[in-house]
């Protein structure tokens, strides 16, 4: 059977309980001075921007996930003698501070967080893509985005280059990759290494600033800047990559979703869009008006402190060229991988070169709002079935319970628990809220393993 949502990360107390060593800053990064400047300035953080209602158009087609975008040449033409003309080969991402004396927030995280930052070139036949990495240690240690290091999974064995930010270029190897969370670690053998601070996205807020940094388009050492949007939004991506497990999902949802057509989402490669896409990926991640492009997948999302938050995985883009597909674009709507999540899974890589994922084993579907009258939104979802000797069945759930929430994400429809759930590892526990003939009930519920539940 399935398991309606499968959730991906857990949810880490510790910010640096995964062994990952905040960034050094002696030595080695060539910008601390900037950082430090600005810390003992004084200045206070950038001020959160303020948020206007918006509407989408009834037209608006709404689609697209951060790919490795296929840029192998941007040319970018301008006058005087900043002009620049630059492929994505050998054009190093060096962060210039020019003042040192008047350095406001975003330039000291982006100085403090650039040297961490790197672009990735992955190549198989006569496919290939770029996208962006965090370095996590000294040991060579990269994170990034499935879709960017397998091409969206057209290829196992790529041919990887990774350009540091100093515009050092080395060959990479694949660690491990995991299709269900969309996260990845590759390996390089370097000196000079600058890991990541590692921050706990668990203590973002609404509003909070958020800088994005990576290669959109293939320009290394590229940074936008904007706050958090929504600190737990669910997407749903289409993805080649992804094995056939189940989800908690009912095919024929008896109500609507809140999301609607906002869920489906793809990997984009600025030619079109996904090719051969079979599953789903199902991800809770962190949305932020920050400029996000093609080329950005994989790369962080760091707050003011020049701390990780989040990895870079997905944007939505509105309209369609005639032939039916979505163009992908910045359009202030952003995703972000959870850090707090992406470092469990990178830890399993790390360690036994694949990560687990949760099973829940009850197939739910979305339940309409508005004591079941709403035809477009969701309060909940409905238990459809639950598989007999499942995790679902040992916490006790039955037909028409109602899930409220999952491990501390509230669920509204089945992609939203299967995202909760996943984002738990094998044998993980969360507390399982739901409503039965009007009583709520909590459960805790250990979960499965999504690979021994494949379908």
């Amino acid at each position: 059977m399935s398991d309606g949502h499968q959730p991906y990360g857990s949810n880490p107390q510790d910010p640096n309980q995964y062994g990952y060593q905040p960034a050094p800053m002696v030595n080695q990064n060539p910008y601390a001075d900037a950082y430090d400047a600005h810390q003992a300035a004084g200045e206070p953080k950038a001020p959160s921007r303020g948020i206007g209602r918006k509407t989408l158009a009834g037209g608006m087609v709404v689609a697209a996930l951060v790919g490795a975008g296929t840029y192998g040449l941007v040319d970018l033409a301008a006058g005087g003698s900043d002009a620049l003309t630059s492929s994505t080969q050998g054009a190093s991402s060096d962060l210039i501070v020019n003042n040192k004396d008047d350095v406001n927030a975003v330039t000291a995280s982006a100085a403090k967080a650039s040297p961490s930052v790197v672009t990735i070139s992955s190549v198989s036949g006569s496919q290939s893509g770029s996208g962006s990495g965090v370095i996590l240690d000294d040991q060579g240690h990269i994170l990034t985005n499935t879709h960017v290091v397998t091409l969206d999974g057209q290829t196992n064995d790529p041919d990887l280059e990774v350009q540091l930010s100093d515009g050092t270029v080395t060959e990479a190897s694949v660690v491990g990759t995991d299709p269900l969370s969309d996260l990845a670690v590759i390996k390089v053998d370097a000196e000079g290494l600058v890991p990541a601070e590692i921050g706990d996205s668990s203590k973002l807020n609404v509003g909070d600033t958020t800088i994005a940094i990576g290669a959109p388009l293939g320009l290394s050492g590229t940074v936008t800047d904007g706050i958090v949007s929504t600190t737990d939004r669910t997407i749903t991506v289409a993805s080649s990559a992804v094995p056939d497990t189940p989800t908690e999902g009912d095919t024929q949802d008896e109500g609507g979703s809140s999301r609607g057509d906002w869920s489906d989402f793809f990997f984009d490669y600025g030619q079109g869009s996904t090719q051969g896409e079979t599953e789903s990926v199902y991800l809770n991640v962190l949305q932020t008006d920050a400029a996000i492009n093609p080329g950005n997948s994989g790369g962080p999302l760091v707050n003011t402190d020049g701390q990780v938050m989040g990895i870079n995985v997905a944007i939505a883009s509105a309209g369609s060229s005639s032939s039916g597909e979505s163009s992908a674009g910045n359009i202030g709507v952003g995703f972000a991988i959870p850090i707090n999540h992406a470092k469990r899974v990178a830890d399993e890589i790390i360690e036994n070169g694949e990560a687990t994922h949760g099973y829940l084993g009850a197939t739910v579907s979305a339940s309409p709002a508005n004591d079941g009258d709403s035809q477009v939104f969701s309060g909940g979802a409905v238990v459809q079935s639950v598989e007999d000797g499942s995790p679902a069945a040992d916490a006790g759930l039955e037909k028409d319970d109602i899930v409220q929430s999952f491990n501390g994400h509230k669920i509204q429809d089945a992609d939203e628990l299967t995202a909760a759930v996943r984002e738990l590892p094998a044998g993980g526990e969360g507390e399982l809220v739901y409503t039965r003939d009007g009583r709520e009930e909590t459960v805790t519920v250990t979960v499965g393993n999504a690979e021994d539940a494949q379908s």
